[in-house]
């Protein structure tokens, strides 16, 4: 029995190491990146498809920005921090990016068939910012 709590000790400290280092990693290989986050607010009346924007809209954006994209990721607005407020985002799409001037390069001339395609998810206009990951 002693001998079966050692080993449960020496796995458990063994497999939080191993994740400890997986999340440094993962946080080294964001640190420096552009982040560009375009958030979709929520207000009375508006919509969102969220199925036409991940099969459609974020793969054809993300083919837009080639090999300078590193991943992007979407969200789906659930709830707002504070208890019984309104949802302040109906979703977050996330592009992280090696260079800014290469995003704004890719984006340019793609920019009319972007906004063209919100009519086929959102009756919103979105807030779009721009950051460096820290951490």
């Amino acid at each position: 029995m002693k001998l079966k709590l050692i080993a449960s000790f020496f796995l458990l400290i063994s497999s939080f190491a191993a994740f400890s280092q997986e999340k440094q990693n993962s946080s080294v290989v964001e640190k420096g990146l552009t982040k560009v986050s375009v958030m979709y607010p929520f207000a009375e009346g508006k919509t969102f498809n969220m199925e036409y924007y991940e099969t459609k809209h974020m793969p054809m954006v993300a083919a837009f920005l080639g090999s300078n994209l590193v991943k992007y990721t979407i969200e789906k607005g659930v709830a707002s921090g504070i208890p019984n407020q309104p949802l302040p985002f109906m979703a977050i799409g996330t592009f992280y990016i090696k260079s800014l001037s290469e995003y704004q390069a890719a984006i340019g001339p793609n920019r009319d068939a972007i906004r063209a395609d919100f009519a086929n998810y959102t009756n919103t206009t979105p807030v779009i910012l721009v950051s460096e990951v820290v951490r």
